[in-house]
């Protein structure tokens, strides 16, 4: 069993660290983690296409989904989501919290909500989904989300992938 491992977390300070950890973690589930840190690539077009290899690869990919330098996750991040889906394969996702994606944004913003003519607003005026799902539909109603971390991720894999 592969497991593609997406998400900031190749930004961290410590993300040596952070792989060794989630390397053990998924070892120790039976679950080899591939990590967009295993390649040798350094130009932006290398990185892509192995990180691309990867998914293809990977049995599951198990994406951290937490709000990255704004209220949303990580693009990149999102790609590979998006990415695995399209190849059929399972995605799981983590966040740290269970609120919903309007909380995000008014928490994000630091700005209350407003409504009109039943669509939530932010503070710019735009719309915000409020269908009580923790993320953007179009990644919380194909992935499994689940609240926690890696580990809550791989306990929720489906049995027999």
């Amino acid at each position: 069993m592969k497991a593609y491992l997406a998400g900031p977390d190749v930004f961290r300070p410590d993300v040596l660290r952070w792989a060794e950890d989630a390397r053990a973690l998924c070892a120790a589930r039976g679950v080899e983690a591939l990590i967009p840190l295993d390649g040798d690539a350094t130009t932006p077009a290398g990185i892509y296409a192995q990180n691309i290899a990867m998914i293809r690869a990977a049995d599951v990919v198990l994406a951290n989904l937490n709000a990255f330098r704004g209220a949303e996750p990580d693009s990149g991040t999102s790609f590979e989501v998006g990415f695995a889906l399209a190849l059929g394969k399972p995605v799981i996702g983590y966040v740290d919290e269970a609120c919903s994606h309007a909380a995000r944004v008014a928490r994000w913003q630091g700005a209350e909500l407003t409504q009109n003519e039943g669509h939530v607003l932010d503070r710019d005026g735009l719309s915000v989904e409020n269908f009580g799902l923790p993320l953007n539909l179009m990644l919380a109603v194909p992935a499994k989300i689940v609240v926690g971390g890696l580990d809550e991720a791989l306990a929720a894999m489906p049995v027999g992938l």
